[in-house]
């Protein structure tokens, strides 16, 4: 028995094609146009903060101006003075004359009721923000949350120190349990080091799993990877010896 032709699949419209083009192309140019305005916005903030602060004599769009003669808005160069002017404060604060003088200022704040509140405030979310930047997860992990049976994604921090190690006979781990999709909020939980699971995935890839939702697989193509997920299939009753008879 001869099957008929199946029939060629319809012909895409001059508008159809027109629109898959258009959102192709929105794809590829929006993340590099929004990550090219933002870097931009932010150089143009900085420049802005950065240059009415710098004496006349000094300023380098008036000198760029003043010896070219071109009226050209030039980026970059309030970003390139502070970035100077920052290596030069750690240089000279790293040397005894330096570390002198920072405390002899910090003790002339400090002493005023109302500065100094602001002063430690402020100080003490800069330390934490920049310790916070050298220092790095070491792996990811699962843990049981928010109860048996139930696995989250974690990232290890630090083993556990202090009373928190003191008062427990296990021996603890500090995780850091994010959410989804802002990894960036969370909750610190102490675990036993038997009760975590070390993953061979990257932090990196873990991260990406925690913000996609569970939608981005790290080496999805990779053998080892977890099947798709479908609808259960169920088993037909066995046939008995007789039945099969």
């Amino acid at each position: 028995m001869q099957l008929p032709e199946s029939s060629p699949p319809p012909r895409r419209g001059f508008f159809a094609s027109l629109r898959g083009n258009f959102l192709t192309g929105l794809v590829v140019i929006a993340p590099i146009g929004l990550t090219a305005w933002l870097i931009w916005s932010v150089v143009g903030w900085v420049d802005g903060w950065v240059l009415p602060f710098i004496p006349t004599a000094y300023n380098p769009v008036l000198l760029i101006r003043e010896y070219t003669g071109l009226e050209v808005d030039v980026r970059g160069l309030g970003v390139a003075t502070f970035l100077v002017f920052t290596v030069i404060v750690g240089w000279i604060a790293k040397g005894l004359i330096g570390r002198s003088m920072i405390k002899w200022a910090e003790s002339v704040v400090l002493s005023i009721p109302g500065v100094r509140s602001i002063y430690s405030g402020l100080k003490q979310i800069v330390e934490t923000v920049l310790a916070q930047g050298e220092a790095n997860f070491d792996k990811a992990c699962l843990v049981e949350y928010p109860r048996k049976g139930i696995w989250a994604i974690a990232f290890i921090s630090t083993n556990a120190k202090g009373e928190i190690a003191a008062t427990n006979e296990n021996d603890m781990v500090s995780v850091f349990l994010p959410t989804t999709p802002n990894p960036t909020s969370g909750f610190l939980l102490f675990v036993p080091r038997a009760d975590v699971q070390i993953l061979s995935m990257s932090v990196e890839d873990a991260a990406k799993l925690v913000i996609s939702a569970g939608l981005v697989y790290p080496n999805g193509q990779d053998p080892s990877a977890p099947p798709e997920i479908g609808p259960a299939k169920t088993a037909g009753p066995e046939k008995t010896p007789d039945a099969a008879e």
